[in-house]
């Protein structure tokens, strides 16, 4: 009685929506040194995924929120992280009208939001994303044992700000996170200038001396701008010290006799559009990755895709993607779940949204 009678209480009181989205589709990738791969695989574009997310007015302007997300592979129906649930976005927080937000959890970085929402015209996902040449992987795209504090919006101004918690025990720093966001969104304008920072050490144990390294340091510019005709994109990224840019797949696709390094002393620079056309819309981009270290391993990657909605929930997508590394380079073409696994790779598939 006790346990039906909450419930009911919780039912009348809260919000709750059931949300997600299943994409899949056929990828053929090309030019690693294991040999060409035609698959169907899992969010391509988007990961699949199922969230809940919920609301309770508190009264006086202040809610209590939630949201939880799980992401999965409908091509199999496991799970992307094994061991694993809510991996995706796991947060609990207040918001108020007047104060703004803060949450407790698992969350995005303001870098990869400014990556995914402002900066690319493939969202982050497809055989063009942004994720294969800018620095997306690992604790860069989200975070666990976080805080994220968001500022109301005042005239298309506002700043989100992340501080995570390394819980080493002996250490206060090692292994921390911690980020911030400048936006603007108004009109057809919308960009972000965000900064991220990583704490490499490891706090020493009974048995094992510290572990001090470098912090990684990420920093972003990105905007775009809605002409209506054509929607522009830009962002330009700077990536200095350990684990800053990552290689999206470090298992030495391409076979070479010293295996790519991940740099830390880069930067990147893209160019985007995309073109309303029919009932969908044309992707392109163009992304120059800049290695200033000694090992000089640039890399160049063009990309085009379209988008074609069935309906506002439902899409269809082909995209085509190419990279030519240089100096021993190891960056592959992947999309928004996978790292690929060579310099060449074609999407097509289905999106839909509920």
């Amino acid at each position: 009685m006790i346990i039906g009678g909450f419930a009911a209480q919780a039912q009348a009181q809260s919000n709750v929506t059931i949300y997600g989205l299943v994409d899949a589709g056929i990828v053929s990738e090309r030019g690693g040194a294991a040999g060409n791969v035609t698959k169907v695989t899992s969010g391509i574009g988007g990961q699949s995924r199922l969230g809940f997310r919920g609301t309770e007015d508190l009264g006086n302007g202040l809610s209590a929120i939630f949201q939880l997300e799980t992401g999965f592979k409908a091509d199999d129906g496991t799970l992307d992280s094994t061991n694993t649930i809510f991996n995706r976005q796991a947060f609990v927080g207040l918001k108020s009208k007047e104060a703004g937000q803060l949450t407790i959890g698992r969350q995005y970085t303001p870098l990869y939001l400014a990556q995914s929402q402002v900066a690319d015209p493939f969202g982050a996902g497809y055989a063009g994303t942004i994720k294969n040449l800018f620095p997306s992987a690992g604790a860069n795209t989200r975070v666990s044992n976080a805080l994220v504090y968001s500022t109301p919006t005042t005239g298309g101004f506002s700043a989100d700000a992340l501080y995570s918690l390394g819980e080493q025990q002996g250490s206060a720093t090692a292994g921390r996170q911690f980020g911030f966001g400048l936006n603007y969104a108004q009109g057809p304008l919308n960009a972000r200038l965000v900064y991220n920072n990583k704490n490499n050490d490891t706090a020493a144990t009974l048995t094992t001396a510290a572990k001090l390294q470098d912090t990684g340091r990420n920093t972003m510019f990105a905007a775009n701008y809605d002409f209506q005709v054509v929607k522009a994109f830009f962002a330009y990224g700077a990536d200095k010290g350990v684990n800053s840019a990552v290689l999206p797949n470090s298992a030495n696709p391409y076979n070479y006799t010293v295996a790519p390094k991940n740099s830390t002393d880069s930067n990147e620079f893209l160019i985007g559009a995309q073109i309303p056309v029919g009932s969908g819309s044309i992707m392109a981009s163009y992304i120059r990755k800049n290695d200033k270290t000694t090992a000089n391993q640039d890399a160049d990657q063009w990309a085009l895709g379209y988008l074609y909605n069935l309906s506002k929930r439902t899409g269809v997508y082909l995209a085509y993607a190419k990279i030519k590394n240089k100096n021993g380079a190891g960056y592959t073409v992947g999309n928004n779940n996978e790292a690929g696994s060579g310099d060449k790779a074609f999407n097509a598939g289905i999106r839909h949204a509920f």
